[in-house]
């Protein structure tokens, strides 16, 4: 049996477990459990207490044991569901993407809409879920979940009228940009619960060696920025976000002249 495909720096793999039994428990496609399960006991009770622990406690608290006790179950009656952590990890990856666990709707707008819409959805599920950035998803399980949400952003992005695979890298895209961002915000989050400091005070304990540094004619453009360069007001998500799908519509402005 594998294990959770964890790494010395705390990053877990998706696809680490049994991609075929995680793939028939997704699409619920496998045999279910026949004997001796502890009644009340699903595998839909164990991913949500799985999440819920990650959320809670970090991704690295889950564990099959932990799970069983936050569930009032031994830990060998996990295994009639779930073969492992590996499995485990992907079943949480996708209840996750589940659209009553993501409230943020593509809307009915263009594809504009749509990727503008997928950013923001996709940037509330990483504040939901920061353990989700501990996970490396470059093999990514494609259960339900993840192949309902690709089959609805592309069906209303389709009129870009890009080939297929400028589509798929347009969302890619996004998601990475989305990544990046959420990753930002969720480290300042951690290292203010680490720290005790809010951001404000940290940054406000540099003004006394900064002021002194400028006003030494070291860093002429620097010591010009304006009062609110690095404010909290101005939304860099947003900003940068826009800047992409300016970038993609005169893309998109550019093939349609070529057809």
């Amino acid at each position: 049996m594998k294990s959770g495909g964890g790494s010395g720096d705390g990053t877990q793999t998706s696809g680490s477990g049994d991609v075929t039994r995680t793939l028939q428990l997704l699409w619920d496609t496998g045999r279910r459990p026949s004997r001796g399960p502890k009644p009340g006991l699903s595998i839909d009770r164990i991913v949500e207490a799985a999440v819920r622990i990650a959320d809670e406690e970090g991704l690295d608290a889950v564990s099959m044991r932990r799970v069983a006790t936050a569930l009032g179950t031994a830990t060998m009656a996990l295994y009639r569901y779930v073969p492992g952590k590996g499995e485990l990890l992907d079943l949480m990856l996708d209840r996750v993407q589940r659209p009553d666990h993501n409230p943020a709707t593509l809307g009915d707008g263009g594809w504009r809409a749509t990727l503008e819409a997928m950013a923001h959805a996709t940037l509330d599920l990483y504040r939901r879920h920061p353990w989700l950035l501990q996970v490396n998803q470059s093999r990514p399980i494609l259960g339900p979940s993840a192949l309902d949400g690709m089959e609805a952003i592309l069906s209303r992005i389709k009129p870009m009228g890009l080939s297929d695979p400028e589509l798929v890298s347009a969302v890619i895209m996004i998601d990475g940009y989305v990544v990046g961002a959420a990753r930002t915000q969720v480290y300042q989050r951690e290292a203010e619960r680490r720290t005790g400091l809010t951001d404000a005070e940290f940054w406000q304990a540099h003004l006394p060696v900064l002021t002194e540094i400028m006003a030494t004619g070291r860093y002429p453009v620097l010591a010009a920025l304006s009062p609110d360069a690095w404010g909290p007001a101005f939304d860099h998500f947003e900003f940068g976000l826009q800047r992409i799908l300016d970038g993609l519509e005169v893309w998109v402005d550019r093939q349609a002249r070529k057809q």
